[in-house]
C-alpha cells in the first residue's frame, strides 16, 4: 500500500461501507469490532468521520490501543475519506479508563440521569437530527413500544438514519425489544454516547438506572431525564429520531411539545372503543399543544389463526381509520395481533428485522412515512 487514495470519490462514503471495513479487523480474543458491538457514535460529516470504540472493560481498554490506530489508519484511507478521528473508551462503571478528561477548571455537567431540568428560552431541536416524531398513545397495552421499535428498524432497513427514544421514564421496553443492556459510555465527560442496534441509534432511561428498581420521581425529575437524554446525547446525524412517549398526556408529553421542536406525532391505538376513548384524549392533547398529528396506526387489527387461517377481530376493527377520518389526519395502517412479534420483541431482535409477512407490514408503514415526507 502506497498510501495515496484513489482518484475515485464518487462512492458515498456511508455508516454500511464504513463498518464493512471495521469487520475486518479482528480481535485477539476473537471476533471483530463490529460483531462483538464495540462501536459507537458512528458520524460521517462530508470527508470526515468519526466514532468511538468502546471496550467491555478499562483492563480491555488498555489493550486495545492498536486496534485503535488499526481502525483509524484504515477508516482514513478509504476512498473519499479525509480525515478519521476514533477514541477508545470502556464503561466507567468497571473502574478507570483510558478516556480523555475535561479541564480541571471546569466542571463537567452531571451525567446522572434524573434531575431538575435546565431553564430554556423556547423550544428547541436537537444538532444533527432533521425531524423529531413523537409515538404516543392515550392508555397503556396497545403496543405502542413495539411500533416504535419495529418502525425505527423498518426505516433504517429502508436507508434512512434512524435514532429511537425510550422516553417512557417509568416503564421503559426499548432495552429488551432492542436487545441492548449495555451502560452507555461518556469518552469526555460531556456528553452521552447511545448505543446502536439492528441500524438504528437508541437511547433509553432503562439503559441508566438499575433495571430491578423503581423509578420514583416527581414531575420535574422526569422532565429533566427527558432534556438531559435530548440534548446530552451524541445522536450524530439522523434524518428521523422517534420518541417513544409514555401512554397518556402527563409530564413528559408536555415537556416534549413545550420545549422541543417537533415534526410531528404519530398516535398508537387499538380499534376497541375504549382504547378509542384515550386515543381521543392524546390526540386532543396534541392538538392543544399545537403538535401537527401525522398519522394513526391501527394495531392488534386482526387475528389470523396459525392453525385454520381464520380471521377474528378480537378489538374490533377500523375504529382507528374511521377516528382519522373524522380528523382530517392520514391513517398510516393497521398491524395485526401477532404472536411472533411478540417472541422476536421479547427476544431483543425486532420481527422488522427479518423478511416475515409481519416485517413486511412494518416495510409499507415506513414506505409511507418516507414518501409522506416524514422520514
Amino acid at each position: 500500500m502506497n498510501g495515496q487514495k484513489s482518484e475515485d470519490t464518487d462512492m458515498a462514503i456511508t455508516n454500511e461501507t464504513i463498518l464493512a471495513a471495521l469487520g475486518t479487523i479482528g480481535l485477539p480474543d476473537g471476533g471483530d469490532l463490529v460483531s462483538r458491538d464495540m462501536i459507537r457514535a458512528l458520524q460521517v460529516q462530508g470527508d470526515s468521520v468519526r466514532f468511538v470504540i468502546e471496550a467491555p472493560d478499562a483492563a480491555t481498554a488498555s489493550r486495545m490501543e492498536p486496534i485503535r490506530q488499526a481502525a483509524e489508519m484504515i477508516v482514513s484511507k478509504m476512498d473519499g475519506v479525509s480525515s478519521a478521528s476514533v477514541v477508545l473508551t470502556a464503561p466507567t462503571a468497571g473502574g478507570p479508563s483510558k478516556q480523555p478528561q475535561p479541564p480541571a477548571d471546569k466542571t463537567p455537567p452531571n451525567l446522572t440521569i434524573g434531575r431538575h431540568p435546565t431553564p430554556q428560552a423556547g423550544p428547541e431541536g436537537v444538532p444533527g437530527v432533521a425531524r423529531i416524531i413523537a409515538i404516543g398513545s392515550g392508555k397503556g397495552g396497545v403496543g405502542k413500544s413495539t411500533v416504535s421499535s419495529n418502525l425505527a428498524v423498518a426505516l433504517a432497513k429502508q436507508g434512512r438514519r434512524v435514532g429511537l427514544l425510550d422516553a417512557d421514564i417509568y416503564g421503559p421496553s426499548q432495552p429488551r425489544m432492542m436487545g441492548v443492556n449495555k451502560r452507555p459510555g461518556s469518552p469526555d465527560g460531556k456528553t452521552i454516547i447511545p448505543l446502536q442496534a439492528h441500524g438504528v441509534t437508541m437511547m433509553s432511561i432503562g439503559l441508566m438506572v438499575d433495571p430491578n428498581k423503581a423509578v420514583v420521581w416527581r414531575g420535574p425529575m422526569l422532565m429533566g431525564a427527558l432534556q438531559q437524554m435530548l440534548t446530552q446525547v451524541e445522536w450524530g446525524e439522523l434524518d428521523v429520531l422517534l420518541v417513544d412517549l409514555p401512554p397518556g398526556t402527563g409530564d413528559v408529553q408536555l415537556t416534549l411539545c413545550q420545549k422541543t421542536h417537533l415534526t410531528g406525532a404519530i398516535v398508537v391505538s387499538t380499534p376497541q372503543d375504549v382504547a378509542l376513548i384515550d386515543a381521543r384524549k392524546a390526540l386532543d392533547m396534541f392538538n392543544t399543544l399545537k403538535t401537527p398529528v401525522l398519522g394513526l396506526i391501527e394495531n392488534m387489527s386482526t387475528y389470523i389463526c396459525p392453525e385454520c387461517g381464520h380471521e377474528a377481530h378480537l378489538f374490533g376493527h377500523g375504529g382507528v381509520e374511521a377516528e382519522a377520518k373524522d380528523i382530517g389526519a392520514p391513517f398510516l395502517g393497521s398491524l395485526p395481533l401477532d404472536l411472533d412479534t411478540r417472541l422476536a420483541g421479547d427476544a431483543g431482535t425486532p420481527i422488522a428485522a427479518g423478511e416475515s409477512p409481519m416485517a413486511q407490514s412494518y416495510a409499507t408503514l415506513a414506505k409511507r412515512m418516507i414518501d409522506g415526507g416524514m422520514a
